[in-house]
């Protein structure tokens, strides 16, 4: 979003905004604030956009990153992105709004009177009005100025991604919401200088609360699809059809077209969570227990439990995964981006332990896997010192993988996960004599 922002220009071609990267005072902190201000993204893409906008931001010098929240002063227009960590250790989940309100409350003790506060961050619905809004009254009172000097708006990010990150955000519907008129006209004003609104329309919405709940609503729905399709992909594989080819013949109905697909499972920080979110508002800033969201929460449950399928049905190809050797080939959590947040993958290399089996690991982009703490080698181990193969996420670089070279005459199991496989790339493995398997085939 920083480089988003630093990126609009307006009819003369000159730079809308100055931009300044807040981040935390820790090592990774410090180490994403170097890099921004070397002109470099601190994660991996193959977004090329996101490549040339950083070293333009840096040659123009219309964006810098920092650890001091003292230039929130500075500030006419603060977005805030904090992210919002589940907590399950209790007889309900819950979230840690520490940070967050530290945040906010940092924003409140330095933001000038009249400033733009957008939350972008994906909160508990009520939070703008319930936790935000009242921290940056008291701020602004104890600093003897008037408690309602301030103008805030939410407005969510619907970001994807992949190769394509950067116009994710600008080239895409945006809808929003102020806890006042005035606030939402300022984030109206605000959001048209940065995203292409002549072709994807601003949608204004009545209430903060309402741009909250769409939020967690949209990725409750993604996320409930998913697992509905679950229980259809154990049926295709146990009667012995192709439950891809079942869900192309559905998607030609104009009504079911975003019907979701079998895969290896749902990771990242969106829909991992987010369907949780409408409960945890219910009780904890509604004061309301009588609300119940079973359909979310059993997604979020079933999509947890989906990398089991894989074990399950290596078991089926090898039987005892007790001393077997697996080629794990995909870490993050969706194809061609770098982030490991919350992937499947951790709970297959978990549970494939668990049963017995020797796990290594790779994926194109991503050399440190920071949540199991792991190095990750770019070349592939050799077919021949492995049992099986589990192609787990759809990146290019495995759809335009040599496999006949790759295999060089052996014939470990394969398991295409994810539907990564190209029908080439699946005949070579039959032709090699490999036992092959899919996710949501029979």
């Amino acid at each position: 979003m920083a480089l988003a922002v630093a990126s609009a220009r307006d009819a003369d071609g000159r730079p809308r905004y100055r931009v300044i990267g807040v981040d935390l005072d820790t090592d990774a902190g410090r180490q994403r604030i170097e890099q921004l201000n070397q002109g470099r993204f601190p994660f991996r893409s193959l977004d090329g956009a996101l490549t040339e906008a950083a070293l333009l931001a840096r040659d123009t010098g219309n964006l810098r990153a920092t650890s001091d929240p003292s230039t929130f002063a500075e500030a006419d227009v603060i977005l805030i992105d904090v992210n919002l960590d589940l907590q399950t250790g209790g007889a309900n989940p819950s979230v840690d709004l520490g940070p967050f309100r530290q945040a906010v409350r940092s924003v409140g003790q330095q933001m000038p009177v009249g400033a733009l506060v957008v939350v972008e961050t994906t909160v508990p619905p009520g939070t703008c009005e319930r936790v935000v809004a009242p921290a940056l009254r008291q701020a602004l009172r104890e600093r003897g100025l008037s408690e309602n000097g301030f103008l805030l708006a939410h407005s969510y990010e619907r970001v994807m991604p992949g190769n394509e990150y950067l116009a994710s955000i600008t080239n895409f519907w945006r809808a929003y919401a102020g806890h006042t008129e005035e606030a939402a006209d300022a984030c109206e004003r605000f959001l048209s200088a940065v995203i292409n609104v002549e072709s994807y329309p601003l949608t204004r919405l009545g209430s903060t609360t309402a741009s909250e709940i769409a939020k967690v609503m949209e990725n409750s729905y993604r996320a409930t699809n998913i697992a509905f399709i679950e229980e259809w992909a154990r049926f295709a594989e146990a009667v012995g059809v192709d439950l891809f080819e079942i869900i192309e013949a559905i998607r030609i109905r104009p009504t079911h077209t975003n019907i979701r697909e079998p895969g290896f499972g749902v990771g990242g920080y969106c829909l991992t969570k987010d369907p949780l979110l409408a409960g945890i508002a219910a009780r904890e800033l509604f004061q309301n227990d009588d609300l119940a969201f079973p359909f979310s929460e059993l997604a979020v449950e079933t999509n947890r439990e989906m990398p089991l399928a894989a074990i399950r049905r290596l078991e089926e190809i090898l039987g005892s995964l007790e001393g077997r050797h697996i080629l794990l080939l995909g870490i993050s959590y969706r194809p061609d981006v770098g982030d490991t947040r919350h992937s499947p993958a951790e709970r297959f290399v978990q549970e494939a332990r668990t049963r017995g089996a020797q796990v290594v690991a790779r994926d194109p982009l991503v050399t440190h896997w920071s949540e199991l703490d792991l190095e990750i080698p770019m070349e592939l181990p050799s077919a021949h010192s492995i049992d099986a193969a589990v192609f787990a996420v759809r990146h290019g670089a495995y759809r335009e993988l040599d496999l006949g070279a790759w295999l060089d005459g052996a014939s470990p199991a394969i398991l295409d996960a994810s539907a990564v496989l190209t029908r080439s790339q699946r005949q070579t493995i039959k032709e090699a004599g490999c036992v092959f398997a899919a996710i949501g085939e029979g």
